[in-house]
């Protein structure tokens, strides 16, 4: 993969560097806040070669790169001012965008956690690698090298507040170091002693009641999210000339003293309240809970949710020593992993077993997306075979109440770790949930089958082909080829479909739009056309997948699977619906001539706007060749082009 290439591209097809408000990478995926997404070219960026796929989720839109995105983050982040991180702006076309409450707090749970994780997954192995070693009599739990090396693994939990309030933050738009500080202070050794005295403890006369602070999480994102509040008050109304001394003072003096009295207590509270809640459902309904999580593992990673669950593993871990939650992602990682080896034995075509057979060693690491989008989801049925994998391997960890005792980044087969207790059943039990998740997405993968495209001619089954001559010897190879290539290529010339013109008016060139993505054909191919009535009728008979609310756009898909977008005018946009009325809905079948558009082309031109409306085809790649209509003007009905 040519990194810098990649990088470059994805720049381009999300809007460009002033419309990224801040960038980030997991695993597999760049992790962008973006201030519009209608400004990133999905479509193209799915096309791109290096992604994987793309998706939106809790207020982010991911670019999924694989292995190699630290190296693509890496040149995206070089390329940029920022460095990554930029701060708001204004995006021109459209207002920034809005996110709900649910979408603000995964994106706020999956910012925080993100940059953290290579400090607790790290840990969390060295504290996986130090109990094999004990359990196979190799290290004394007393010798001073295990003492070392557990606290190696343990300083990353133990002072978690404090990482957690430096990435917190930073996330809010806070200053790192005041959260630190803030962090250490109710960490500190006189504090946690004084707290754990068992004496009635005040400040300035109210109670303070007692906590112990060290590997929690929720507290300190409560008094961090708080203390941003108080910081930014605190500037606004201070002099730029003391602000240096003023804000972190009042900051501190306000926030300490507020968390050890009320926020700390209460985050603890709620965070024993969850542990607590997470141990009483795995205790009385194991294996219900346990088929429930398994099954729908995978359908919480493509919707963000999943980030959710991370505040609650760790304080189970921190609080009860070990969680549920981790064996469960495992039997699904795994089934994503059967499912995508399911696909490799029944595909028929060589590329396609190649990327099932690497996706699936992949996923059995613990790196799920390049089998779960590359693969499963592309041909549906691996998916559902991948759900129903996860919940069988689920419900066996139940049965045996599986659990994990350290945090891995990766839940694969590199993280076993996590499962070694006192007793190695645990990991024996681990293993064997994961290899029946896998097992069985790949049997209910094979016997469902999938739906492959046989575009490929030369791996399709063919009949010999014989010569014309007396001896009836076979073909050589090259005229084998030759007569495929023949053969393929009048069988697509035959499929071809016909896109007629949705309004009246002058065909012209897409070059000639005033936006580069149109006129570079970025978003797809097509012509323009310069309206002479404000009508839009159907192109092709088809689904309309999408109108937007401002009504200046139509995406339309034909029964042939032919994707298309009708956009009317240039930053109409700005209009906010004003002089368009739709007469079609997302989702309702369409035949040729539907009206579905009418717009007021006179108020549209004297409100300054550009009335060209190009009338693309987004999914091109899916053609050979595509041949325009000769003519200059059009009516509604009229041939425009025409695909192969």
């Amino acid at each position: 993969m040519d990194q810098a290439k990649v990088a470059q591209d994805v720049l381009t097809l999300v809007g460009g560097e002033e419309n990224i408000d801040q960038v980030t990478h997991c695993m597999t995926r760049l992790r962008f806040n973006l201030h519009d997404d209608n400004k990133a070219n999905k479509a193209q960026l799915e096309k791109t070669p290096g992604v994987m796929g793309v998706m939106k989720n809790g207020g982010q839109f991911q670019v999924i790169i694989g292995n190699e995105v630290a190296g693509v983050y890496k040149e995206l982040a070089g390329s940029m001012k920022g460095g990554g991180a930029k701060p708001a702006a204004s995006t021109g076309e459209g207002t920034a965008k809005k996110r709900n409450a649910i979408s603000s707090l995964f994106d706020f749970i999956s910012g925080m956690f993100t940059p953290i994780l290579p400090a607790i997954t790290g840990a969390g192995m060295i504290k996986g690698i130090v109990a094999i070693l004990v359990a196979l009599g190799w290290m004394s739990n007393t010798s001073s090298t295990y003492i070392i090396l557990s606290a190696i693994g343990d300083g990353a939990f133990y002072f978690l507040p404090i990482i957690l309030a430096i990435s917190a933050a930073r996330k809010l738009g806070s200053n790192m170091y005041i959260g630190a500080a803030l962090g250490a202070a109710i960490m500190h050794p006189t504090i946690t002693a004084l707290l754990g005295s068992g004496q009635p403890v005040t400040f300035a006369s109210i109670p303070v009641i007692a906590a112990t602070y060290s590997s929690t999480v929720i507290p300190i994102v409560i008094a961090i999210w708080i203390a941003s509040y108080v910081e930014k008050a605190v500037d606004r109304v201070t002099h730029a000339s003391v602000k240096l001394l003023v804000v972190p003072t009042v900051t501190l003096l306000v926030m300490v003293p507020l968390t050890l009295i009320a926020i700390g207590p209460l985050g603890s509270i709620i965070g024993s309240g969850l542990s607590g809640g997470i141990s009483w459902l795995f205790d009385n309904m194991s294996i219900l809970a346990s088929i429930l999580i398994g099954g729908t593992m995978s359908l919480l990673i493509i919707t963000g949710m999943h980030y959710a669950l991370t505040p609650i593993v760790i304080g189970s871990i921190t609080a009860l020593g070990y969680d549920f939650i981790i064996p469960l992602m495992f039997a699904a990682n795994w089934a994503q992993a059967g499912g995508a080896l399911g696909v490799g034995l029944r595909s028929k075509h060589g590329q396609t077993k190649s990327l099932a057979f690497s996706t699936s060693l992949t996923a059995i690491m613990g790196i799920t997306e390049p089998a779960m989008y590359g693969v499963n989801m592309k041909f549906k049925k691996p998916f559902i075979a991948a759900l129903s994998g996860g919940a069988i391997g689920g419900a066996f960890m139940g049965l045996f109440h599986v659990k994990a005792y350290v945090i891995t980044g990766l839940v694969g087969l590199p993280s076993v770790a996590a499962f070694i207790s006192p007793s190695i059943s645990t990991l024996i039990y681990a293993l064997l949930g994961g290899l029946i998740a896998f097992v069985a997405a790949t049997i209910i993968t094979f016997i469902m089958g999938i739906q492959e495209n046989t575009d490929t001619a030369a791996e399709a089954t063919t009949e010999p082909v014989a010569s014309t001559s007396a001896s009836q010897q076979p073909m050589d190879a090259d005229a084998v080829a030759a007569t495929l290539i023949q053969t393929e290529t009048a069988a697509r010339q035959m499929k071809a479909t016909e896109v007629w013109s949705p309004i009246t008016g002058e065909v012209k060139p897409l070059s000639e739009v005033p936006d580069p993505a149109f006129a570079e054909e970025i978003m797809g191919k097509g012509v323009a056309i310069e309206p002479t009535e404000g009508r839009v009728v159907a192109p092709v008979n088809g689904t309309v997948f999408s109108v937007s609310k401002s009504g200046h756009a139509i995406g339309l898909v034909s029964e042939d699977g032919t994707e298309m977008l009708i956009h009317i005018g240039i930053d109409t946009v700005k209009l906010k619906g004003k002089h368009f009325t739709p007469h079609a809905r997302s989702g309702q079948e369409i035949q040729k001539g539907d009206l579905l558009m009418e717009f007021d082309l006179d108020a549209i031109r004297a409100e300054g706007y550009v009335t060209i409306t190009p009338v693309i085809v987004t999914n091109i790649n899916d053609y050979n060749e595509m041949i325009r209509s000769a003519e200059k003007q059009v009516q509604t009905g009229d041939s425009l082009y025409t695909l192969t």
